[in-house]
């Protein structure tokens, strides 16, 4: 029985010694291995390591965020270099919301600083031993880390649930705050509902302080509404301030310095009232009654305006009313031998040209006689008929007695030396002599508003109660041995040799003038009452219309013709001015209808009394330009931007108009 045990305990002894001499080597052959695979990871470049981290994170974002989210920090990384949680924060709607956060297995940390990042990569480089990979990205620091961005994001959501009815006031209440350190770079954004355009405008400011206003006193009106007495209050002031500060100015070189402090303020005080008191409904319904007031008071204005405009006509300047006073006591001053023009053998004579000028101004026939001569190739062929009242007789002779037209002939006549000129003749004339006239003009209860009687308005100037107004339906009368004669306005300015009007064939007409029929004026229909049966039956009311100003007429047809009788005609039918209103342009359409040719629309330039856009180039080619409206080159409403034309032919250094204070 002993051999038998002995036998059988040999095997555990077998056993243990094999172990004994095999575990050494197959120790070191598995730590060979390990090693050879740590060495293997240690030598991966850092940029695939940094990559793979990377990979890493956007594993674990996409299982927490949308792909629209990603795009966020895609762009934000892109723009602004490393990513930022607070700028991702920055570009969340405010209805964002966190989903699947409990699933989430995050495992990179969002806002880790790039100083720690660049400590990582050095690690990689170096080589330094590390017990394996999960280890590598699960640091202690590391999940502490991670613990807390998972409780951030956690108090986040909650935060924005929250909002969801509290966001509109929040943002808000930010506004104001913001609002207090408002820079000049950003007074476009008042508030947080009022946006301007970025781009830099002169009076950005400006407007930005009108729109201001205007959002006040719609709070104004509803404060008021709802008893709201301390804002009420406190934005009347603001608005009072704003416009003392705004005052007059078109332009934001011109404000005060404090305009953007009282911008700051109100801004604040209008954050605070669309807290308070905003209603959409309302507050549309406030807008629209402002914008209807406003259309009212423009329309008013555009009234006030019309009626001051035709009242700047009517009115002489204290300079043109001077100098006519002075020239009028040195003319009679002056002995009578010296009171004569020379060359006056050539004021019948045909061969010649003649031009027809009346007018009661001074410095505007100055215009156009110097204009005229100026532009003209031979000045000693040029014959000027100047006809005047008795007021300004005097003052007519005697500046171009001191300033004669060089070459050229000049004759000034009185019209009331007209004896022929009478009441029994002329019916224009016994119709401003009578009672119903007179009435029309003097009534001391006239109304004197264009609210009242604005269709009449523009015929009371005194210009129509005058016969100059009129003398050019009696040419012949005055000129009786001239074969043709140029007739101008005294509102006109020469600017080419007039001499080719002398050779135009005027086909058996009387008249020629240039047509005004264009897009942007007027036919017969305009200056007629076609209404009435003699108009309706004798005109057309689409027959062109044009123009007088400058208009060259064959005295020899008309006489013919008999055009003042026809004239005379149309006038007695008009007695109660129902064919036409007061003027000479509609009884001249009438009286000259069939018998006016078009001349080319070069030779006469129209509108620069009234028309803000007419074409520069129209006016430069021009021979004659017409300052034909209310805004007469010698008013202080003329149009700048036509004056010049009128003022290089006036000679604003004579004595005469230093001492009367007039210059350009």
């Amino acid at each position: 029985m002993a051999p038998k045990r002995a036998k059988g305990s040999c095997f555990p002894v077998l056993a243990f010694v094999l172990l004994c001499v095999l575990a050494p080597p197959l120790f070191f052959l598995a730590r060979g291995l390990y090693t050879a695979d740590h060495d293997y990871i240690s030598d991966v470049p850092s940029k695939q390591v940094s990559k793979w981290r990377e990979w890493q994170a956007l594993q674990d974002l996409k299982s927490i965020f949308s792909e629209e989210v990603l795009d966020v920090i895609a762009s934000s990384t892109n723009d602004m270099g490393p990513f930022s949680l607070d700028n991702f924060k920055k570009n969340l709607s405010a209805s964002w919301r966190v989903v699947g956060l409990e699933t989430a297995n995050t495992r990179f940390e969002l806002n880790q600083p790039t100083t720690h990042a660049r400590q990582e990569k050095l690690k990689v480089k170096e080589g330094r031993p590390s017990v394996g990979l999960a280890q590598w990205t699960d640091t202690p620091a590391q999940q502490t880390r991670r613990h807390l961005i998972e409780k951030r994001r956690e108090k986040r959501a909650a935060e924005l649930v929250k909002m969801d009815n509290e966001v509109t006031v929040k943002l808000e209440n930010a506004a104001i705050e913001r609002s207090k350190s408002v820079e000049s770079a950003v007074l476009g954004k008042y508030s947080i509902w009022r946006k301007e355009m970025e781009n830099e405008n002169g009076d950005s400011t400006v407007r930005l302080m009108r729109d201001q206003i205007i959002m006040a006193r719609v709070y104004l009106s509803i404060s008021k509404m709802k008893n709201k007495v301390e804002l009420y209050q406190e934005l009347n002031s603001r608005v009072k301030e704003s416009q003392r500060a705004l005052g007059d100015t078109i332009s934001d070189a011109d404000l005060h310095h404090s305009a953007h402090e009282k911008i700051k303020a109100m801004g604040q005080v209008l954050s605070k009232a669309r807290e308070l008191l905003y209603d959409c409904k309302l507050v549309t319904g406030k807008l629209r009654a402002m914008l209807q007031t406003a259309d009212e008071q423009v329309r008013s204005l555009k009234k006030q305006s019309t009626f001051l405009s035709q009242l700047a006509a009517k009115t002489i300047p204290n300079g043109i009313h001077c100098l006519s006073m002075r020239l009028t006591i040195d003319y009679h001053l002056l002995p009578p031998e010296k009171r004569k023009f020379p060359r006056s053998e050539n004021l019948e004579n045909p061969t010649l040209y003649h031009y027809a000028l009346f007018s009661d101004n001074v410095l505007a026939a100055s215009v156009v006689v110097n204009s005229t001569i100026t532009n003209a190739k031979d000045p000693s062929k040029h014959v000027f008929h100047l006809v005047t009242d008795k007021l300004n007789f005097g003052a007519m002779n005697m500046w171009f007695l001191l300033n004669p037209p060089g070459k050229a002939t000049i004759h000034v006549e009185n019209v009331d030396d007209f004896k022929w000129l009478n009441s029994s003749y002329c019916p224009v004339l016994r119709q401003l002599e009578s009672s119903t006239m007179k009435e029309y003009y003097f009534k001391a209860g006239h109304p004197t508003t264009l609210s009242s009687s604005a269709s009449n308005l523009k015929y009371r100037n005194p210009k129509y109660l005058s016969m100059l107004n009129h003398l050019r339906f009696y040419l012949p009368q005055v000129y009786p041995k001239l074969d043709k004669i140029l007739f101008l306005d005294d509102d006109i300015v020469v600017q080419k040799d007039l001499t080719g009007l002398w050779s135009v064939d005027l086909n058996g007409k009387v008249n020629g003038a240039v047509e005004t029929c264009g897009e942007s004026f007027h036919r017969f229909d305009k200056y007629l009452n076609f209404s009435n049966p003699h108009i309706a039956r004798s005109f057309d009311p689409n027959a062109c219309g044009w123009a007088y100003g400058m208009n060259i007429f064959d005295l020899k047809e008309w006489k013919k013709k008999d055009i003042t009788g026809i004239y005379h005609k149309w006038q007695n039918m008009n007695e109660d001015r129902v064919l036409w209103k007061l003027g000479t342009l509609p009884p001249g359409l009438m009286t000259f209808y069939g018998l006016t040719h078009p001349l080319d629309k070069s030779w006469h330039v129209l509108g620069l009394g009234y028309n803000p856009s007419v074409d520069r180039s129209e006016i430069d080619n021009a021979a004659v330009v017409h300052y034909n409206g209310n805004m007469k080159p010698w008013l202080e409403i003329a149009m700048t931007k036509y004056r010049s034309y009128w003022t290089k032919y006036v000679k604003y250094s004579h004595p005469y108009l230093r001492n009367c204070k007039l210059n350009e």
